[in-house]
């Protein structure tokens, strides 16, 4: 590094360290701009897929391995992007018998779940963190979404978190 470029180098430092959201951190995660795949009734985020491109076929691969663990969705609701409008997601999703439920263009309100979500995702773990690489980056998410399941209550479910609220949902319905 020239000498020239280190007084610019360490103003960037300071700046990126006291204000994260002013550093470069570009990356994909799935789903679309969003990047999230979250039960709509409990809140539980199920996955952050982070790649550099996401493709049908790699959505399909994501939401196949969740409905092995977690069971088919009656809804699958996101947006207009290229992966979820592609012939091949609709053939699956019939496939699977799943309804889709596409959010019209310049209406995120048709989908407050998520995004309400994805502003606690910027705000609480990307806008705090600095990757160096996607390895680094799928780590520290896969942390931040363990911690917002398990640990971090919510208001809307009662200030369980939502592992505690799918936990109590499915003990009443065993026993109701």
């Amino acid at each position: 590094m020239p000498a020239k470029n280190a007084p610019v180098i360490d103003a960037m430092r300071a700046l990126s360290g006291q204000f994260p959201r002013f550093g470069s951190r570009r990356i994909r995660v799935l789903l679309g701009r969003e990047g999230i795949v979250v039960d709509e009734y409990t809140r539980e985020c199920l996955a952050i897929d982070v790649a550099g491109s996401i493709r049908s076929r790699r959505v399909i691969e994501v939401l196949s391995r969740l409905i092995s663990v977690h069971g088919a969705p009656r809804y699958l609701r996101s947006d207009n992007g290229p992966e979820f409008v592609s012939t091949a997601l609709l053939k699956w999703a019939v496939q699977e018998q799943i309804e889709t439920a596409l959010i019209d263009p310049g209406k995120p309100w048709q989908n407050g779940t998520n995004e309400s979500f994805n502003g606690k995702f910027r705000d609480e773990c990307l806008a705090m963190e600095w990757f160096r690489n996607r390895i680094e980056a799928k780590i520290v998410i896969e942390d931040w979404r363990t911690h917002y399941n398990e640990v971090r209550p919510h208001s809307s479910l009662q200030y369980l978190t939502p592992a505690e609220f799918r936990r109590v949902s499915e003990c009443s319905s065993t026993t109701g």
